[in-house]
């Protein structure tokens, strides 16, 4: 499993850095003081918990839909000693730009999702048991989002309650991720 998710995932990014795409920039009123973002749809890599590859789709001028495919990271896998798989989606606001400078602008966002992860633990003489999980998050994290080229570098901090199945150790449990990443954005 983890190899399969290796290759999507430097599949997915390898593809996303072919695109000929220039950077596109979009104003956005917020609360007096506009953000600029590098495009509509930005695809890239996230680091952490979890790790994999992350995507935003802006909707509208302060909301965006945030995703993302991969694993739950060493910690996880090594606690559990097994393998599995990661989903989220999360519905993020950007309320607050930090900080501008001509070279970056620096917005804070909040958010409300959900994640799934598929799961292996236990796993002995080749032998593992399957459990998964529902969790509900709550994304909050800053954007370091670059003017002159179509990236963005992010982090975020992610509280989140889940509800295992077929996992003994737990039935409710509240865990925090942290993560950071970097998008490319297409125009």
């Amino acid at each position: 499993m983890k190899i399969t998710s290796f290759v999507a995932i430097s599949l997915a990014f390898a593809l996303a850095m072919t695109s000929t795409a220039e950077a596109q920039r979009r104003r956005f009123g917020n609360g007096g003081r506009s953000f600029q973002s590098n495009g509509k749809f930005g695809l890239g890599l996230e680091l952490g918990e979890p790790f994999g590859v992350n995507g935003k789709l802006f909707l509208s001028p302060d909301t965006a839909i945030d995703f993302g495919v991969g694993d739950l990271g060493v910690y996880h896998n090594y606690y559990l000693d097994g393998d599995g798989i990661h989903l989220y989606v999360d519905f993020l606001w950007h309320p607050l730009l930090i900080t501008e400078t001509e070279a970056f602008k620096l917005p804070f966002y909040v958010g409300v999702g959900g994640r799934v992860w598929f799961f292996d633990y236990g796993c002995r003489g080749g032998v593992c048991s399957t459990a998964s999980l529902f969790g509900i998050r709550v994304p909050l994290g800053i954007t370091f989002d670059l003017n002159s080229v179509p990236l963005d570098i992010f982090g975020e901090f992610v509280p989140t309650l889940d509800f295992y199945r077929n996992y003994a150790p737990h039935s409710v449990y509240l865990d925090v991720d942290f993560s950071v990443g970097i998008r490319y954005w297409f125009s």
